[in-house]
């Protein structure tokens, strides 16, 4: 009997990405899963192209409000927890991915015994580059999430099955067991470093491992649901809503890691991000943006 699959989404005026996402799910060649959309009041067309598939494996939990990408994953994989799946996948819809990902991923999940497993990421529309190749903890960044990879052409440089210590939930599939350890997301974060914050636990407890698969093939919208930038994969801007919630957001996921390394990891990043504002390229340089990033650090600091 083939394990159940809770595949969570999170809508948020997804029309012009959720065509290609439902090709691409609905006809996988792996057919026991359920797919949750939690929908953020979508004021678009979403909800209606979703229901037009008629597909009795999509529920749709619809919000009030705008939840948020943390509490929205929390509430897709308590239902899916709620239907007995055994395995959980969080995916964004801004992706698109080839008919047996689902197939290849339960199997080597299973095959090489890890708990959680996550494919090679490449860009959309710019389908020869890499997005994310895995990631590995580093302390002396505070733990980020460096992407290995990111931005270099595919030339089959990272094409060896590795163990890693952080997965974007742009897509990964996890076993069931992983949520019952550790626990559901952070809602604090909204959006940005929710998935870290996660990632972050799992590696301090040491109980589970994270496997990165290279064999698949799969293409993410990079900003395609947030807009957090503007511009191709390599010459780009980020944007008010991505420069609020990052900032805010990695100041408070260093102060929950209660370090000494981490606290000085914030006093450097208050210069950091200040200098980035004005010579990296990627930052409207006005008062209003200089503004943004200086509140949304001290915010990181009372959350």
């Amino acid at each position: 009997m083939t394990k159940k699959i809770g595949v969570i989404t999170v809508t948020y005026n997804s029309t012009n990405v959720i065509q290609a996402f439902l090709d691409s799910i609905l006809q996988q060649t792996y057919t026991n899963f359920i797919l949750y959309v939690i929908d953020n009041v979508s004021k678009d067309d979403t909800l209606s192209l979703i229901r037009a598939r008629n597909d009795n494996r999509v529920k749709i939990i619809q919000n009030y409000k705008n939840e948020g990408v943390a509490k929205g994953n929390n509430q897709g994989i308590q239902a899916a927890m709620n239907d007995d799946c055994d395995l959980i996948m969080l995916l964004n819809n801004d992706v698109e991915f080839e008919l047996t990902l689902f197939e290849k991923l339960v199997a080597n999940l299973y095959v090489l015994n890890a708990s959680l497993i996550a494919p090679k990421m490449m860009y959309h529309p710019e389908t020869n580059l890499i997005w994310w190749a895995g990631t590995r903890f580093k302390k002396s960044n505070g733990y980020g999430t460096p992407h290995i990879g990111i931005q270099e052409e595919d030339n089959g440089q990272y094409n060896n099955i590795e163990t890693m210590d952080y997965a974007p939930t742009a897509c990964v599939l996890m076993r069931k067991e992983v949520i019952e350890d550790i626990g559901l997301m952070d809602e604090k974060y909204f959006a940005y470093f929710d998935d870290t914050d996660f990632f972050y636990r799992i590696y301090v407890q040491g109980k589970h491992k994270l496997l990165y698969f290279p064999h698949a093939q799969f293409y993410h919208k990079v900003g395609g649901l947030s807009k957090m930038r503007e511009g191709t994969a390599q010459k780009f801007k980020f944007n008010d809503f991505y420069i609020h919630l990052n900032t805010r957001n990695h100041i408070y996921y260093l102060r929950k890691q209660k370090l000494f390394s981490s606290y000085l990891r914030i006093i450097f990043l208050f210069f950091r991000y200040n200098l980035r504002f004005l010579f990296s390229g990627k930052y409207n340089v006005n008062f209003k943006t200089f503004k943004l990033i200086n509140s949304s650090f001290f915010q990181g600091i009372s959350m």
